[in-house]
C-alpha cells in the first residue's frame, strides 16, 4: 500500500485549466471518493495519480517520493473502469491472470493468485468460461480481480459501476467495500453519485470547477458542508436553501426569512459574525416537520405530495419559495392544504448569499 499526497496540482488542456492547483492527502490504505459533477476534475486528477496524464504543475508523492516523472507502468497502480474491456477471445482465468504473465511470474504463483482472486470476488464456478455472455456485474468483477490480482499499491477506480442496474450497484458496492476492508489498499474512487461516495469512503473529496471544496468524512461533508455548493450537491433530497437576513442584536445575532425571526444557536455565532447581513439559510428536508413543534415555524401550502416505500416527501410553497420536508409514510396531506412548517434550529446551516450562485449551477 501507498500514501498519497499532492501539492499544487494544475492540470491544463491547451488554454483550459481543468485542475486548480489543489492540494491533498491520502493516509495508507485509507478510501477516499473523489465526488463531483461532470468536468469538476475528477478524472483528470486520477489520471494524473495514475500516470496516464502528465502534470502541468505541482507534484505528486507516493510514500514520500516524488512520482512526477515515473512511467505509469511503473507505479504500481491498478486502474478499474466504467468499461472493462475485458479480452474477449480467452477465458475467465486468463483475462485475470494477464496482468501476472506480462510480469512473467510463474505458473505456480498465477493459478494460487488468480484462485484466490477468484474465490473472493464469486468467479470460481466461471474461471474456464470465455467474457460472451456474461452479466454486466459478473464482467465489471473479472474486471476489477484483475486489477487486484498484481496486489497494486494503489487502486484507483473511475465510475467503476455507473453503468450497472440498481440491484448490480448495491452488489458490486459490497464487493469494493469488502475488498477494502479485507485488503486494507490505499483506493481512490471517483465518481458523480454521492450515494456511492458516502456509502464507501472514509473520506470524500467533494471537487467543483477544479478545485476541492471539502475533503471530509462523510458524515462531517453531510453534517457540516464546507460552502453552498457541497450542501446543494450532498444530500437527497436535496437541502433547502432560503435568502435569509443576519444580524447582531442585543440578545445575540438572529437570522430571519420568510417574515420570521430565530436566535441562533452557538455553533452558528461565527458564521453570523462572518455574513452579517444579506445571507443563505439552509436546512435538510429530513429536519423539517409538521406541526407547531419548533420555536422557528413557517405556514405554506403542499402543491405535491410523493409517496415512497419507506417515507413520503412533501413539497411546500411558502411564500413563493418551495421547501421539501420528509414524513412518515402515514402523513399524508391533501394538495393546496395549508400546513404548518417546523424547522429544527440545531440543524440549520448559514452560507453568504454570494455562494447562491453554486447552488443555482446545480439546478440548472
Amino acid at each position: 500500500m501507498a500514501s498519497i499526497r499532492a501539492e499544487k496540482l494544475v492540470k491544463r488542456y491547451g488554454a483550459v485549466k481543468a485542475v486548480h492547483g489543489i492540494d491533498f492527502e491520502i493516509a495508507d490504505g485509507e478510501f477516499v471518493a473523489i465526488l463531483g459533477p461532470s468536468g469538476c476534475g475528477k478524472s483528470s486528477t486520477m489520471r494524473m495519480i495514475a500516470g496516464l496524464e502528465p502534470i502541468s504543475e505541482g507534484a505528486i508523492y507516493f510514500d514520500g517520493k516524488r512520482i512526477n516523472d515515473v512511467r505509469a507502468r511503473d507505479r504500481n497502480v491498478a486502474m478499474s473502469f466504467e468499461s472493462y474491456a475485458l479480452y474477449p477471445t480467452i477465458s475467465i482465468y486468463e483475462n485475470i491472470a494477464f496482468p501476472l504473465r506480462a510480469a512473467g511470474m510463474d505458473n505456480a504463483e498465477i493459478d494460487r493468485r488468480v484462485r484466490d482472486i477468484a474465490g473472493k470476488m464469486e468467479l470460481t464456478a466461471l474461471l474456464s468460461q470465455k467474457p460472451q455472455g456474461l452479466s454486466s456485474g459478473q464482467a465489471q468483477r473479472v474486471g476489477l480481480a484483475r486489477a487486484l490480482v498484481r496486489k497494486p499499491a494503489v487502486f484507483l477506480l473511475d465510475e467503476p459501476i455507473s453503468h450497472l442496474d440498481t440491484r448490480q450497484r448495491y452488489r458490486m458496492r459490497r464487493f469494493i467495500k469488502s475488498l477494502h476492508q479485507e485488503f486494507n489498499y490505499t483506493m481512490i474512487y471517483v465518481t458523480h453519485d454521492q450515494e456511492e461516495a458516502l456509502a464507501l469512503a472514509d473520506r470524500v473529496m467533494v471537487m467543483s470547477d477544479g478545485e476541492i471544496q471539502q475533503m471530509a468524512t462523510p458524515d462531517e461533508v453531510y453534517a457540516r458542508p464546507r460552502n453552498a455548493f457541497v450542501a446543494g450537491f450532498v444530500g437527497e433530497p436535496p437541502i433547502n436553501f432560503v435568502d435569509c437576513y443576519v444580524e447582531n442584536g442585543t440578545g445575540g445575532w438572529t437570522v430571519s426569512f420568510e417574515g420570521q425571526r430565530l436566535a441562533l444557536p452557538e455553533r452558528l455565532s461565527k458564521a453570523a459574525e462572518r455574513i452579517g447581513g444579506e445571507g443563505l439559510a439552509a436546512i435538510r428536508p429530513h429536519f423539517l416537520s409538521l406541526g407547531d413543534t419548533s420555536p422557528l415555524t413557517l405556514q405554506g401550502k403542499v402543491f405535491v405530495t410523493e409517496e415512497l416505500q419507506d417515507q413520503n416527501l412533501i413539497f411546500v410553497d411558502v411564500g413563493g419559495t418551495r421547501f421539501t420536508l420528509v414524513a412518515h409514510p402515514t402523513v399524508t396531506p391533501r394538495r393546496c392544504e395549508t400546513v404548518t412548517v417546523s424547522i429544527d434550529p440545531e440543524h440549520l446551516l448559514l452560507f453568504p448569499r454570494s455562494e447562491a450562485r453554486k447552488f443555482e449551477d446545480l439546478a440548472a
